[in-house]
């Protein structure tokens, strides 16, 4: 809901410190002028990819390439500008109550002076999960063992016996890769035989899309063992940005994106900057001279044309009417 910011004496109190405080005319009305600030909403998809243990095979058995390596990364998703109005400290003024004072309320409702909510408070989300390892166990063969057959000789009497012994040793990363890849192909060989009809069994209805389902999803969980897998979160942040008052274009960086700490503030180096331009309109000089009555002072905003850069590539640009980059004037409370 809209109110009229006005700063009296009697709220001087609430003032966050002591050192801040004005010390307004007893009898007076006190007013500030408005202030723009701009609360830019930022979402970012972070992708924490896992690269399968058998990935330096995909080409070999699989024929397709795959990503080798462990990997995180970070890509915008959406961004949102907002305009919050709140008090500008630096441009108050002191109204004495009197006459014409009925026509300076009337003019803070036409929102001249300053109306809206003042606030500027805002919070921080952070919303991705821990880094964890990528989770391959129990996926793409059935034993980590298998056995070979050694034949260990022993020297007897100037002559040597042969002794066959059968030895329990551990896979290579290749022969696991090479069972997984077999298996991905029978899994495959299997949901043409069900489709085309070329097996024992007969599936029709919900039984074949059950059996078709299961034989694709076992397909996927040993694929995943060349391809790997991604975890993905999503970050939203908040940032704040006050416009100073400029006669041509503003430029601030908005935020960054780092691929491993996501959304960051415009300070962090570790990110790639997001750069917000104002642009001002031009406007013409008021017509006319000015009065010698009793007078309050306004401010109307300057229409801000905003562009969100990364680089050289336009994200979003919009309208933003922006009050301290305006135009301050005022105004006779003693007309008629």
């Amino acid at each position: 809901m809209k109110r009229i910011i006005l700063i009296g004496a009697a709220l001087a109190m609430i003032m966050p410190a002591a050192g801040l405080r004005a010390q307004d005319p007893e009898g007076t009305l006190v007013y500030a002028l408005p202030k723009t600030v701009l609360n830019i909403e930022v979402e970012a998809i972070r992708e924490n990819f896992h690269a399968g243990p058998y990935a330096k095979y995909a080409k070999k058995y699989l024929g397709i390439e795959a990503r080798q390596a462990d990997e995180l990364t970070s890509k915008l998703k959406s961004v949102k500008i907002n305009s919050l109005i709140e008090a500008d400290q630096t441009s108050r003024y002191v109204l004495a109550q009197g006459k014409g004072l009925q026509t300076f309320l009337a003019l803070t409702a036409q929102g001249l002076i300053c109306a809206g909510d003042g606030f500027s408070g805002t919070s921080m989300a952070w919303q991705f999960s821990s880094d964890e390892k990528g989770d391959f166990s129990g996926k793409g063969v059935s034993s980590n063992y298998t056995s070979e057959t050694a034949t260990l000789y022993r020297n007897k009497k100037g002559s040597s016996t042969g002794i066959r012994q059968e030895m329990i040793v551990e896979k290579s990363s290749e022969d696991k890769a090479k069972e997984a890849a077999q298996m991905i192909f029978t899994f495959r060989k299997m949901r043409v035989q069900i489709v085309t009809g070329d097996t024992d069994a007969t599936f029709s209805g919900e039984a074949m899309s059950a059996v078709l389902e299961e034989l694709t999803r076992l397909e996927n969980e040993y694929l995943t063992l060349f391809t790997g897998y991604s975890d993905l979160s999503t970050q939203k942040a908040t940032f704040t940005i006050i416009p100073e008052k400029t006669d041509s274009q503003s430029r601030v960086i908005a935020f960054r994106l780092s691929d491993t700490e996501g959304l960051v503030s415009a300070d962090n180096m570790a990110g790639k900057p997001y750069m917000l331009e104002l642009t001002p309109e031009p406007v013409r000089p008021a017509q006319g001279q000015p009065s010698k009555n009793a007078v309050v002072h306004y401010r109307i905003p300057a229409i801000c044309t905003a562009v969100l850069r990364e680089g050289v590539n336009i994200l979003l640009q919009t309208r933003i009417p922006v009050h301290q980059m305006g135009t301050d004037s005022t105004y006779p409370i003693n007309a008629k």
